[in-house]
């Protein structure tokens, strides 16, 4: 079976200590891969930057904050979908803004799902529990693209 790795986009250390320790809680015990803003992310998974010479990041399923320094996640969004080789990765919104544009212009920009970050830890749990069944145990990702 191959490596079903998250990747973790998010800025605030708290929310990605919740983050992870949800998705312990939740038994999902996929590799966890975070990076703290737009253009690291980008980096991590093009092989660019401070990563170039390794192997172009795949990951399973992206949980992608908005609110990001250098590059927010919109930004990020939108390369990741103009590149043939990540255009298909699922791309989950795990936010908490409930701003009406920025979930419209998530989905136009070809996010997969949109996911407010509850206020309440069980509620939270429970979201990531819901997100890790579905995206890494239900869905049938596309097959892997090589080459750029």
């Amino acid at each position: 079976m191959r490596n079903k790795s998250i990747l973790l986009v998010e800025d605030n250390p708290d929310d990605e200590e919740l983050t992870l320790l949800a998705l312990r809680e939740s038994r999902i015990l996929n590799e966890v891969v975070v990076m703290r803003d737009g253009v690291e992310a980008l980096d991590y998974l093009f092989a660019t930057g401070p990563y170039a010479g390794q192997p172009p990041a795949l990951p399973q399923v992206i949980l992608l904050d908005l609110k990001l320094p250098r590059l927010d996640g919109l930004d990020v969004l939108q390369r990741l979908r103009a590149n043939e080789r990540t255009a298909l990765i699922p791309v989950v919104i795990l936010t908490s803004s409930s701003e009406e544009e920025d979930i419209l212009a998530s989905y136009r920009l070809g996010a997969n799902s949109y996911v407010r970050k509850p206020v309440a830890f069980e509620r939270f749990v429970d979201a990531v529990r819901q997100l890790g069944l579905y995206w890494l145990l239900l869905n049938e990702g596309p097959p892997v693209v090589s080459g750029q």
